[in-house]
């Protein structure tokens, strides 16, 4: 079934039927720009069931007064059969109340859709590119890359749900300086492996256990063709060979997670086929680079700085405060001019681009969003392309910082953290807050059985509902529809809060936000837990009522569809809905 059962879609499409209706007659222009109206829950419910900014956003290119244009709005949708009032306030926000019957309905669609309910089209197959985690290749992942991970995932998730076309991609750093210390790195452990005794690992080298097996596989492959010879003999040989070992353990790390990506783009390999040399010609054709000497640093004098000629991008025609070098004085080409030409080739195969990265590199947000808008608008609409910039997150243990792994030497692993708490702690947890905010992952807290603790909250909602099911079964009771007008105010504001989902979904999708999904699941998982406590001081409000049977079973078939709510929301962020706890 399609997304317009939902009450949400049926809604969107009364409006614009609306302001068809009001085009028609004249009342409105033919062919203003719909896309800012919007049909949403007012903020104080006791305003009615929904809202929509119509009149309010439309009045001025309309050339007319919002409340005038609400009035005519207002007449067209009091038709609608399911429209109970319609009422303008304020300056032309029109809020409307709906019939029951619409309520009920809409819980009969989310049985009918099951899994699919909040679905959307609303991407109409478009292709997004979401770029996650593209950690250094240097090592295990640790928990700096774990919130990005799982908020890419997540996002990547909710974009295909609300109808795009998504690219999971991994951008592999491997042709910088890091990599070459991890090859130098790798080399300690291979004459290690061969017997010699290092020592204590080089200051400024990777001291972390994890290397020790690659170095064994080279000494087994090699024996000791290397130990003594030149750096330039061994060091791209073990660069390459460290990389590719570390790869398979990122991937597995990130599997741990559930997280697999569908294109993994080599740094290394995008300037050996000299993108970033085509990158820089065609800018140079736009003349968006010229040769140009930069300012000197805060602080320098001329005796301890000397000014170079450099390929610079103009990125100050963009909103960035000064243009930036693409090359370095040996003509080795700088992170941004490789991530320009890296960006360049994914806007070649996408819609529109989204990136994930840590929030300490902020500082590069406005240069490289600068260099996509130009090299993607120079032939027309520049390709859509966003950051996302994740906090880090401290890991804390009763309160208190939690020490080092001995194993990654620098860091606490990820797979070491999924291991004792779980993928879908780790994953809801990174969740809970907006990612631009800074976040305690407390070893303690987040599996404590408590409402404090969203995470267990939800999955409480979820295996509370099954509980009942499983319960009310072995009663000789089922959800069933036939008496859903049986359902009081208390039963329907939970459907209410249930029929946000597939608007919620849309929301996110746009917003690229989500750990609104998660947000969502605490509220809907808050009301349901509420409704279940009236319960507790009135048997006539539990789900089962043994006297009454028609009643029970209307009762069941809401619980069973706010299960699959919960296991909808809980889907699109990659965790399993427990059955019982």
């Amino acid at each position: 079934m399609s997304a317009e059962l939902t009450l949400h879609a049926a809604f969107v499409g009364h409006i614009a039927a609306a302001l068809d209706a009001l085009e028609r007659a004249g009342t409105l222009p033919a062919g203003l720009n719909r896309a800012a109206v919007a049909v949403e829950p007012p903020r104080d419910p006791a305003h009615g069931d929904l809202a929509t900014n119509a009149a309010m956003v439309l009045a001025k290119p309309a050339g007319t007064n919002p409340r005038v244009l609400a009035e005519a709005l207002v007449a067209e949708l009091a038709k609608l059969p399911l429209v109970s009032a319609a009422e303008i306030a304020g300056p032309g926000f029109i809020n409307l109340r709906v019939d029951t019957a619409a309520w009920l309905a809409e819980l009969r669609a989310i049985a009918a859709l099951g899994p699919d309910y909040g679905r959307s089209t609303l991407g109409a197959g478009s292709t997004v590119n979401v770029e996650y985690v593209s950690a250094n290749p240097t090592g295990p992942m640790h928990m700096g890359h774990c919130r990005g991970a799982v908020v890419g995932d997540a996002l990547a998730a909710l974009l295909e749900f609300a109808g795009h076309r998504v690219v999971r991609e991994y951008y592999v750093n491997d042709a910088g300086a890091q990599v070459q210390v991890l090859g130098r790195s790798v080399h300690v452990r291979y004459r290690e492996a061969l017997g010699e005794d290092v020592g204590a690992i080089p200051e400024g080298l990777y001291p972390g256990d994890y290397l020790i097996p690659v170095g064994q596989a080279l000494a087994a492959e090699f024996g000791d063709r290397y130990a003594a010879a030149p750096e330039s003999e061994w060091l791209d040989l073990f660069r390459t060979r460290a990389v590719a070992a570390m790869l398979v353990m990122i991937k597995d790390d990130l599997a741990l997670l559930g997280i697999h990506h569908d294109l993994f783009s080599s740094e290394a390999e995008l300037q050996a086929a000299g993108k970033p040399a085509e990158a820089e010609a065609w800018l140079r054709a736009q003349d968006l680079v010229y040769d140009g000497v930069l300012e000197a640093p805060k602080g320098k004098t001329l005796e301890d700085w000397e000014p170079v000629a450099l390929p610079l991008f103009r990125s100050t025609r963009f909103g960035d405060d000064q243009d930036r070098p693409i090359r370095k004085s040996d003509g080795t080409w700088t992170y941004f001019g490789a991530d320009l030409a890296y960006h360049f080739q994914k806007a070649q195969g996408a819609d529109a681009l989204v990136d994930i990265w840590g929030a300490d590199h902020a500082g590069t947000v406005k240069r490289i969003k600068a260099a996509v808008a130009a090299m993607t608008g120079a032939k027309g609409t520049a390709t859509p392309f966003e950051v996302k910039l994740v906090q880090m997150v401290q890991l804390l243990r009763d309160g208190e910082p939690v020490k080092m792994s001995k194993r990654a030497g620098t860091f606490v692993t990820l797979a070491d953290v999924v291991r004792e708490v779980g993928k879908d702690v780790v994953r809801f947890t990174m969740l809970t807050r907006k990612p631009e905010a800074q976040m305690d992952f407390d070893f303690a807290k987040v599996v404590e059985a408590s409402k404090d603790n969203p995470v267990f909250y939800v999955q409480y909602a979820h295996a509370r509902i099954c509980s009942t099911l499983r319960k009310a079964a072995a009663e000789g009771f089922a959800p069933d529809a036939a008496a859903l007008d049986r359902l009081g105010d208390e039963e329907l504001a939970l459907v209410k809060l249930a029929a946000q989902f597939p608007r919620l979904v849309e929301a996110a999708a746009v917003a690229r936000e989500p750990h609104r999904v998660a947000f969502f699941l605490g509220d809907l998982a808050a009301a349901f837990h509420a409704y279940w406590n009236i319960g507790n001081d009135r048997p006539d409000k539990r789900f089962i009522v043994a006297e009454d049977a028609a009643l029970t079973g209307a009762r069941l078939f809401l619980a069973a569809q706010i299960g699959q709510l919960v296991r909808n929301g809980l889907a699109l962020l990659g965790v399993e809905a427990v059955e019982e706890l």
